[in-house]
């Protein structure tokens, strides 16, 4: 694959590479949407990756192909770059993590760079192919510059320099790209930041089946609302509680601010939140706030048309979707004898509650988990945003060869679009490493 991207880059652009740079993509195991809440999560990297050949150019110019050709060239100055939010293509994702290296060091001068990227991470999957590539360009334009960040450093840049695209995520998938270790999944907790190994239990595979349903997550509003609607539960529970709600932004805050466990929190979200959705009107009242406001002072740019907020299914997603990730580490350090069959019911209890709770999954990603579970895997569940993308199973390794004859014949061979998209729709993996730059020997 290097040898190709080579050539490619040779023919594009007149001589070799000096370098290259890779990001890997990552599935996440369990813990879904409660980063951008504060609370940890537990994912792994995976062996699909970005790469980028580079090479500095003498010009202030940035010139990005792909490998891919239906990704078009693009080429900007390095001193104006202009990040489209409207329609996030390819481009702009590397943009951000331009962007942001430039910013952190106040490059005035910055190196151009001649780029050619190869990726094999599915595109909207859910197994993060942005962030990989806002995490691969960041590094390239740390290397290209001639400076130097550690990886949690370079984990929250990326996380940050993400946000130019529009997309409020909470740092998981920047931070399992460069602190990534090969063999061993991560508990990574935030503010501070930091990875914890967690060792798999042996006997077991995860399988990422592709649902072949794409989404967008920078394109659809669907993410950046349950964002806000765990802010907006974040400060009416902190003001039900006499906390200083206006200075809260995250669920986690509420808990720590207590001082009580997730157990606690479940019951607090009973007795304060009702489950039917709250009009802005009346998230105004309990808030004590005019609905200019709210408008002005919590409601993101793009949230001002949303009418209905789903506030007490959302809190408990998140606090009981941040007690499976502690008892799933918990259970993988213990290694009880029956550990594949309790890991397999926190995976199937995730996926419930982004059903059921979250609302983030959709009818074939349900099927997909379903003929999953049917094919003999012990726990299955969505992986990544969701509304499409991809599932992650855990399956006995004396089993994987009829669990993937099975899904394959249930879930792709009865579609013909399914089966088109024969690369990467269905594929074992163990936790690989994390972004590196290196050239050749």
């Amino acid at each position: 694959r290097l040898q190709k991207l080579k050539e490619m880059f040779i023919s594009k652009f007149g001589s070799a590479p000096k370098f290259y740079a890779r990001a890997p993509g990552r599935v996440n195991l369990i813990g879904e949407h409660i980063d951008y809440c504060g609370y940890a999560v537990l994912p792994m990297a995976i062996e699909q990756d970005i790469l980028i050949a580079v090479e500095p150019a003498q010009t202030q110019v940035v010139q990005l192909a792909n490998t891919n050709s239906s990704y078009l060239d693009f080429s900007t100055s390095v001193n104006n770059i202009q990040i489209n939010k409207t329609k996030p293509q390819w481009h702009n994702y590397f943009l951000c993590g331009l962007k942001g290296i430039q910013e952190h060091f106040g490059l005035n001068n910055p190196t151009g760079m001649n780029c050619l990227l190869d990726g094999t991470i599915p595109p909207s999957s859910g197994l993060s192919s942005s962030s990989a590539l806002v995490c691969c360009a960041g590094l390239v334009t740390l290397r290209a510059n001639g400076k130097t960040l550690s990886k949690v450093e370079l984990a929250e840049i990326c996380t940050k320099s993400e946000r130019y695209i529009g997309t409020e995520g909470g740092g998981m998938d920047q931070s399992i790209s460069f602190l990534a270790e090969e063999g061993t999944a991560k508990l990574i907790e935030f503010s501070p930041l930091r990875a914890t190994d967690v060792r798999l239990p042996s006997g077991a595979t995860f399988v990422i089946a592709n649902s072949c349903v794409e989404m967008n997550k920078a394109a659809t509003s669907h993410y950046n609302i349950r964002v806000m609607e765990c802010r907006l539960a974040t400060k009416i529970l902190s003001k039900s509680k006499g906390l200083e709600w206006r200075k809260m932004l995250r669920l986690h805050d509420v808990q720590t601010k207590l001082g009580v466990s997730l157990e606690e929190m479940l019951t607090i979200v009973e007795e304060v939140l009702h489950p039917e959705p709250y009009s802005a009107e009346e998230i105004c009242k309990c808030l004590g706030i005019s609905l200019e406001e709210l408008h002005s002072q919590i409601l993101s740019q793009n949230m001002q048309d949303v009418s209905t907020f789903k506030l007490y299914q959302r809190a408990k997603h998140v606090y009981s979707e941040a007690a499976r990730v502690l008892e799933f580490q918990k259970i993988c350090s213990e290694a009880p004898a029956n550990a594949l069959q309790l890991l397999g019911e926190l995976m199937k209890q995730s996926h419930i509650s982004c059903r059921e709770m979250y609302e983030c999954s959709c009818p074939e990603l349900d099927r997909l988990v379903d003929i999953c579970l049917q094919s003999g895997a012990i726990g299955s569940r969505l992986t990544g945003a969701g509304w499409g993308g991809c599932t992650v199973s855990m399956v006995p390794t004396d089993k994987l060869n009829t669990f993937l004859k099975n899904v394959k014949k249930a879930y792709y061979q009865t579609d013909g679009q399914r089966l088109a998209v024969e690369n990467n729709r269905l594929f074992a993996t163990k936790p690989g490493r994390g972004a590196l730059v290196f050239v050749e020997a």
